[in-house]
């Protein structure tokens, strides 16, 4: 866009595309969502969409695609990890979030307290125990109580902005 070109706007109604386009403006963390189903298969999917809720109780929040393949048994869990994703992680992230049958095969992983698979490598990983699951339109969103997290303070996140993969940049 150019210098003077008017800034690009969304209202009620208009084309989705411009609305993504206005999300995209917001600098995300990159994470992949993990958990085991009933027959201890495990499922991951790419997520962009978290935060903290509330740290008394401990409460963070993930928004699952409803069309998501794996969204069921991530709703279902009674367990779950939100694995914070760090720069060297773009190809675990690009994986989790396409349709490839196995997603797990050629991700290093381990299990963790709760039974639920965590990406070696991570920047930070939350084991999660289901609180509850609502209504978000196209999405579901996820909340889960923390039940135990760790982190690498000597990684750098893994950003999505404007619809590419970024890095932090320090002057």
């Amino acid at each position: 866009m150019a210098a003077d070109a008017p800034p690009a706007e969304y209202r009620s109604g208009s084309d989705q595309r411009t609305l993504r386009d206005a999300l995209g403006c917001f600098a995300t963390g990159v994470t992949v969502v993990t958990c085991v189903d009933e027959e201890g298969q495990p499922f991951g999917l790419t997520v962009n969409s978290f935060t903290s809720v509330s740290l008394d109780p401990p409460l963070l929040l993930v928004c699952i695609a409803k069309r998501a393949r794996c969204g069921p048994a991530l709703t279902r869990s009674d367990h779950f990890a939100v694995n914070v994703l760090q720069t060297g992680q773009q190809p675990a992230s690009i994986r989790f979030s396409t349709s490839d049958e196995d997603r797990f095969g050629t991700t290093p992983w381990s299990t963790g307290d709760t039974g639920a698979p965590l990406l070696m490598d991570s920047l930070c990983v939350f084991e999660c125990e289901r609180h509850a699951v609502h209504d978000g339109g196209d999405h579901d969103m996820l909340v889960g109580q923390v039940v135990r997290a760790s982190f690498d303070p000597n990684l750098d996140p893994l950003l999505y902005f404007r619809g590419r993969y970024r890095r932090l940049h320090f002057d």
